[in-house]
């Protein structure tokens, strides 16, 4: 697969001219089609915000864009917060206002900074643990749909697998036969540390939870003969590598990358994997834990941090690649 990367150096011709500055967009009288008769988009962003309290007006902006785009939903990857700021209670209840501010259901996947990296603000330091129940208590208080202004239905593992009743940010949803799935898959490691038995804890359970929404979502999947899966969540997840180029078996995100290898490889359609972390747009190809590619499976980094803008995902479950990808640029929020 190729790959597609937003950097400082610039893009492409044919990629710039299909940018879209919603700063002021021009007055149209009918929309472009971007597909076939079932065809749609949503939204994706993560990393956001950021630097506070100056991002929260650049994350309005950005809201107000997608607003104004008006996409049958959106997408945020996690990281509510910088990992340097307090994790209170106000932080968090800041971005949730912020995010029932979107006029179309809005599904979020946590991230790392607004949880298992809590504890390392020396000022104000919050157990990992704690904050994860509170983000459940907060953003998933109604496990059965999304948040925004028109929520939609969606299917939470908690409910769906009784053994796992404690993960009601796992949820899934199917759009025009294409089936998306959240998971708490987070930076740092997937909040997987060694030396803190209490957070190797949560890590094994947490894992389990996601491989068995991962394999049950696959297993959904195959049998209502889906086009295509999305999944979605937080970490890059090849972000510990050893010289030997492969994933050690301390990766807390080896058997992530296994599973979705082994379940994408067996439904043998398109697969799209969208995440943040590292803050820049890329398009790039999915590799397992040898460094290698696997086919069908397209990985979309959205970006974030001082990139306060968005990528939107263009869905055509009757085209054979069924994903397109549209850089959402909000001028007034900077370069990036």
């Amino acid at each position: 697969m190729g790959q597609l990367s937003m950097r400082s150096g610039g893009i492409g011709a044919a990629l710039f001219a299909l940018m879209v500055a919603m700063s002021n967009p021009p007055v149209s009288t009918a929309a472009e089609a971007i597909g076939g008769d079932r065809a749609f988009s949503f939204v994706a962003f993560g990393d956001m915000p950021y630097s506070i309290p100056n991002d929260y007006a650049r994350f309005d902006r950005l809201i107000a864009a997608v607003n104004q785009l008006k996409p049958a939903f959106s997408v945020h990857v996690g990281d509510i917060k910088s990992g340097s700021s307090a994790c209170t209670d106000e932080a968090l209840q800041k971005v949730y206002d912020q995010f029932q501010t979107f006029d179309q259901p809005l599904v979020y996947a946590i991230g790392d900074n607004e949880w298992t990296d809590c504890h390392r603000n020396r000022e104000t330091p919050f157990n990992p643990r704690e904050r994860l129940a509170k983000l459940r208590q907060m953003f998933f208080a109604s496990p059965g749909q999304s948040l925004g202004r028109a929520p939609m239905a969606v299917e939470s593992e908690a409910r769906t697998l009784p053994a796992f009743s404690t993960y009601v940010e796992n949820a899934r949803f199917t759009k025009n036969d294409v089936l998306f799935v959240t998971l708490n898959i987070p930076g740092s490691n997937n909040g997987f540390e060694t030396t803190d038995p209490q957070a190797a804890a949560e890590y094994f359970e947490r894992n389990r939870a996601n491989l068995a929404w991962l394999t049950d979502s696959f297993q959904k999947a195959k049998e209502a003969n889906a086009r295509a899966v999305v999944l979605i969540f937080q970490a890059y997840l090849w972000d510990i590598k050893d010289t030997a180029n492969n994933i050690p078996p301390a990766s807390g995100f080896r058997a992530t990358i296994d599973a979705i290898d082994r379940e994408a490889r067996a439904f043998g359609k398109p697969v799209l994997v969208v995440h943040g972390d590292y803050h820049f747009f890329e398009v790039a190809g999915f590799r397992d834990t040898q460094m290698r590619l696997v086919p069908n499976i397209f990985r979309l980094q959205v970006m974030g941090e001082t990139q306060v803008h968005a990528v939107r995902v263009i869905v055509d479950p009757d085209m054979p690649g069924v994903f397109g990808f549209v850089p959402l640029i909000v001028r007034d929020n900077g370069d990036f």
